[in-house]
């Protein structure tokens, strides 16, 4: 796959951004994450979502009209405007364990020094746990999968138990079938 537009999704911890930044950096083209325009920048983060309207506003302004770009992160029910103006989409998904595993490390490099909100963090880990659960009140694997059965984008499945380079690698040598660029 040459540089297009492309969207990276999974569940929060699939490492989803950590193959954004990879991808993008390969290709020379902007990276963007869903998170970066779904909060307001907050200390601690993470505590104040911005209005659906204006994130799309947003992302238009920075970089859904350039012919390049790679975009991580989940916008299920209200990103689907800037999606529709991708070329393929990417799903990652990961053992739950280790999902999981890489959440909690996350964190700690991410409170490293800094306020952090422990109830805020429980809240979150708790809906992050809910991915894998089909009856799971909240964004799951399941409503991924149709939501990705029905968009009508190519999309690329990979298991980021591989490495970074191995799944750029195989984004970069993926030939999708239907892809408008």
């Amino acid at each position: 796959m040459r540089p297009s537009r492309v969207h990276i999704l999974g569940a929060s911890g699939s490492g989803t951004t950590t193959l954004g930044h990879a991808l993008a950096a390969r290709w020379a083209v902007p990276h963007a994450d869903a998170d970066d325009y779904f909060w307001i920048p907050t200390t601690p983060p993470f505590l104040r979502k911005r209005d659906e309207a204006q994130r799309v506003a947003l992302m238009r302004e920075m970089f859904v009209s350039r012919p390049a770009w790679v975009l991580s992160g989940s916008m299920l029910g209200w990103g689907e405007s800037v999606v529709a103006e991708c070329d393929a989409i990417v799903f990652v998904t990961l053992d739950p364990a280790e999902r999981l595993r890489r959440l909690e490390e996350r964190e700690i490099v991410r409170r490293a020094g800094r306020p952090h909100d422990d109830d805020a963090w429980r809240v979150f880990k708790t809906w992050a746990e809910g991915y894998d659960d089909p009856t799971f009140d909240g964004r799951n694997r399941v409503e991924h999968d149709r939501w990705l059965a029905a968009i009508g984008k190519p999309v690329l499945h990979l298991d980021s138990r591989s490495t970074v380079e191995e799944l750029t690698d195989a984004v970069c040598g993926w030939e999708p079938a239907g892809a408008t660029s």
